[in-house]
């Protein structure tokens, strides 16, 4: 795919992030139909949900969109170590008068093994479909390839990206270190370079050949001038998106955006056993001492229940509310309004 086959997609150079907390089929749809590219991510949803969720946005726009969908390795077990994890957490249940469960499940089927997700994008042909967290097989890209079906995949760095483009994806998704929600790391025990992403949009587009979709830290119109001129086609935008109506964000996380807590975002494996951007909360101070969390997504198991006996209690401090650096920039506008504002400054 090159820059004007990218565009032929969505004529202005705004992609909204799939973010699984917060996207809907009505912000994806709007920003869709503003001329920019929405987006919907199924990787928390069964295949039935996903298919419902795909449908909705289809039937609310005919421009195209974008459905995320996660391909982490499947868990790797450690009962030893995750029933350290549940002891550590166990006297944060007490204090909310709830108890721990005695085993955690591995909540979340990755897309690598997968295949009635596969063969539901195969029927549903939704315009694009992007990988986070690394890429499926060979065969899966070309099927979706052969029923007209464009891929993206997110890199943290280049040798995650010449293997993007290796595999025959359509664009790279290049994520800065300041972006929100979860790292796309191909491999967790690799070094991560930590690169911003500005110089990680430098570096592509020296070296590889697709068309760059920046993310991390853009939340206005000169973020998105400076990302295009540093040699990306388009953004990629989640945190600027949250405080749309149409998003899924719920009251308590609005308010944390819009409160000085949104200028203290922090990386933890605590919450999801994947490092993960977010709004600092008590899980991120939790896994800051004691063992190591399980891998994703088992330890999501336990964070998801801990945060829902908080909530019982009106007790927020638990949730996974994902920002990037660029929190604090965040207002409230549609995401239409956003779109056009972002892209040309008009409306």
């Amino acid at each position: 795919m090159t820059t004007n086959s990218l565009q032929s997609l969505f004529r202005r150079p705004v992609v909204q992030a799939p973010m699984a907390v917060a996207s809907t089929p009505s912000m994806a749809a709007s920003v869709s139909n503003a001329g920019g590219l929405g987006s919907i991510a199924i990787g928390a949803l069964t295949v039935t949900d996903a298919a419902n969720m795909i449908r909705e946005t289809q039937q609310r726009t005919e421009a195209a969109f974008n459905v995320n969908v996660f391909c982490h390795p499947p868990a790797t077990r450690n009962l030893a170590a995750e029933a350290q994890w549940i002891a550590h957490l166990t006297p944060s249940f007490h204090e909310l008068g709830a108890t721990p469960t005695a085993r955690l499940s591995e909540i979340y089927k990755s897309f690598l093994e997968n295949s009635e997700a596969l063969a539901m994008l195969l029927e549903l042909r939704p315009p694009v479909v992007s990988f986070h967290f690394g890429l499926p097989l060979p065969d899966h890209i070309r099927a979706l390839h052969e029923a007209g079906i464009a891929t993206f995949a997110t890199a943290t760095n280049l040798a995650e990206a010449h293997q993007i483009e290796r595999a025959g994806i359509s664009a790279v998704v290049a994520q800065g270190f300041e972006a929100g929600g979860h790292r796309g790391q191909f491999d967790l025990a690799a070094h991560d370079p930590q690169l911003s992403t500005c110089v990680l949009i430098r570096l592509l587009a020296r070296q590889v050949s697709l068309p760059i979709i920046a993310t991390g830290g853009i939340m206005d119109r000169p973020g998105v001038i400076a990302a295009l001129e540093a040699g990306a086609s388009a953004v990629q935008m989640g945190t600027a998106f949250l405080l749309c109506p149409e998003s899924a964000a719920d009251d308590a996380y609005r308010a944390a955006l819009k409160s000085m807590a949104a200028h203290d975002t922090r990386f933890t494996s605590a919450i999801s056993g994947r490092p993960a951007r977010g709004i600092a909360n008590r899980l991120h101070e939790l896994g800051a001492v004691g063992p190591k969390a399980p891998c994703y997504p088992v330890a999501y198991d336990i964070g998801k229940q801990l945060n829902a006996a908080a909530r019982v209690r009106g007790d927020s401090s638990y949730a996974a509310h994902w920002a990037g650096q660029g929190a604090p920039l965040a207002r409230e506008a549609p995401a239409a309004t956003l779109v056009m504002e972002l892209s040309d400054g008009s409306v």
